[in-house]
């Protein structure tokens, strides 16, 4: 019997668990990371290390879970190299699970296919769930491609890691479909921050007050999973909150492409910005909560004008 094959870049925090559940249902994989430390722990998992992404050129299919596309061409450099002077077979998939612009991923698609002499194809197939998604191979996978058999493909792969998956459309619209779930995930954070601090400063229980929204119309999963640190200000990272600037700009970007108008991502834009500005970047996407304290500490009017203007 032939055992499925796969390439992972990236073992961080969302990357690590996916590449795991890969190998816990099959797979084989082999991996490549810039942490030496995070490869052995992959090792003692039952997977491969790789001490390149070229090493990985002969995959049938690679997938790419790095921060964003420039640190994905940062380390596909050599692999795209390697297909320019020997190009892959044919069918060989490039997957970016990553959340990336859904313009960029375009041009990115472009250039794999030139590198490897039309061999190989992108396929965009960005995640939700965050890490407990990961970890329980619960994923809900976002997926673009412009040919509909590369993605019926992928699917058992995709399956292995998540249990939502759909095709949105053609090469970019996972990546958009991601956008969006961000700019839901992104305001509603922010504005159940806002509540908290507000509650709190007016002498309210923020636990009690979370409690009372999640039995009506408020309660949501972002409630669920990220309000109850908000109310502890538990910040310790899950996924750092700088990516949701990063995000949040990608919606403003599709949105000017399209002619929509966004407003709520142009306000969670800057209040993102003063998040990385104010040095919280790192910290859990809860600690949009210290931020808007923070804020608070100048002046609600002053800081509402700062983050509207």
């Amino acid at each position: 019997m032939n055992i499925p094959r796969t390439g992972f870049v990236g073992l961080g925090l969302m990357g690590a668990p996916m590449a795991a559940n890969l190998v816990r249902k099959g797979w084989a994989v082999t991996a490549w990371n810039r942490s030496s430390a995070a490869l052995e722990d992959f090792r003692q998992l039952g997977g491969s290390a790789a001490d390149s992404v070229e090493q990985l050129r002969d995959e049938p299919v690679i997938v790419f879970m790095l921060p964003d596309l420039a640190c994905i061409e940062d380390a596909s450099a050599g692999l795209l190299a390697s297909w320019q002077s020997s190009p892959p077979a044919a069918a060989t998939a490039v997957v970016v699970m990553s959340s990336v612009s859904p313009t960029a991923v375009k041009a990115f698609a472009e250039k794999v296919r030139e590198a490897s002499s039309g061999h190989a194809v992108v396929v965009d197939a960005p995640v939700s769930g965050g890490t407990k998604g990961a970890v329980d191979g619960t994923l809900a996978i976002m997926a673009g491609a412009d040919d509909g058999a590369d993605f019926r493909r992928l699917l058992p792969l995709f399956e292995a890691m998540g249990t939502t998956v759909r095709l949105l459309g053609p090469l970019g619209a996972g990546s958009l479909a991601k956008a969006c779930n961000q700019l839901v995930v992104g305001t509603t954070t922010a504005a159940l921050a806002e509540a908290a601090e507000l509650a709190e400063r007016s002498g309210v229980d923020v636990a009690a007050l979370f409690e009372v929204l999640s039995g009506g119309l408020a309660g949501s999963r972002v409630l669920d999973q990220v309000g109850p640190r908000i109310a502890r200000k538990d910040y310790t990272p899950t996924g750092p909150a700088k990516f949701m600037h990063k995000d949040l700009s990608f919606v403003v970007e599709s949105a000017d492409a399209a002619g929509a108008a966004v407003p709520m991502a142009l306000a969670g834009v800057e209040l993102y910005a003063e998040l990385k500005r104010q040095g919280l970047g790192d910290q859990d996407l809860a600690v949009v909560r210290q931020t808007i304290s923070n804020l608070s500490r100048t002046g609600a009017v002053g800081a509402a004008e700062g983050i509207t203007s």
